[in-house]
């Protein structure tokens, strides 16, 4: 089943300059599929993640997306969000006042008006466990004096909590040692089903050693120019990207 459809995606930056990032983007994302879209820096893989998740400062020119068969071209982040999108950063913000535990309970109680908190706090301190994480962080303020490698496991935890139908992952493993990417990627399995998809945005190979991904798509210039099988990445990172970007 198509769970993403990006159709001839033209995206611009909203502003006056009106710059063309995205240049007529093709993809299709099947439930139960991981893909990945790799590309140097300033190819549009970050401008293809915000567009998804309709941030308003970038225009679609052209083209559409659906989810589940619905146009969310023209939808608002957090509408998005409640259709069961999730994306995470690659610089999450920290965000003074409130704890983890309380962000978290906030976003699930939106999406479930019956969310049960006995039931919450314990899969919260049990995913925090299986992450590694220091079961005091849900108490601490989100992302506040946090390492880079506690917010990016901090960002994969929102991710299991959530449990959303899409989970878009920009640059999830920038800046990680071996062992953070080791955890990032377990919990990237402990998310995986056949139900749900993740879409992985990368400019490096190191995360695609630790997983099974379906589809490997290289972004150049806002343009998908190839896709292949995980092989693929293994070719970028013997030969680097400079024959896909004539």
């Amino acid at each position: 089943m198509s769970l993403l459809e990006i159709k001839n995606l033209h995206t611009c930056t909203n502003d006056e300059e009106k710059k063309e990032i995205l240049k007529g983007i093709n993809l299709n994302i099947n439930s139960g599929e991981i893909h990945v879209i790799m590309g140097p820096n300033g190819s549009g893989k970050t401008t293809l993640a915000n567009t998804i998740m309709g941030n308003n400062k970038y225009l679609i020119e052209n083209g559409s997306i659906y989810f589940e068969n619905e146009d969310i071209s023209n939808l608002k982040t957090n509408e998005i969000a409640r259709k069961g999108i999730f994306m995470s950063f690659q610089l999450p913000e920290e965000i003074p006042g409130i704890t983890v535990s309380q962000f978290l309970r906030s976003v699930m109680s939106n999406k479930n008006e019956k969310l049960n908190l006995f039931k919450f706090a314990e899969s919260l301190e049990d995913n925090m466990k299986k992450l590694n994480m220091d079961t005091s962080y849900m108490n601490r303020e989100l992302n506040v004096g946090f390492s880079g490698g506690e917010k990016k496991k901090n960002e994969i935890l929102q991710m299991l909590m959530i449990n959303p139908k899409l989970a878009i992952l920009d640059e999830t493993d920038s800046g990680l040692d071996v062992d953070a990417i080791d955890i990032v990627s377990k919990g990237i399995q402990m998310f995986k089903n056949d139900n749900n998809s993740i879409l992985i945005i990368t400019h490096s190979t190191k995360i695609l050693k630790y997983l099974d991904v379906d589809y490997v798509h290289i972004l150049a210039n806002g343009k998908i120019v190839l896709s292949g099988d995980k092989s693929l990445a293994k070719k970028i990172e013997e030969n680097g990207y400079s024959s896909y970007l004539e």
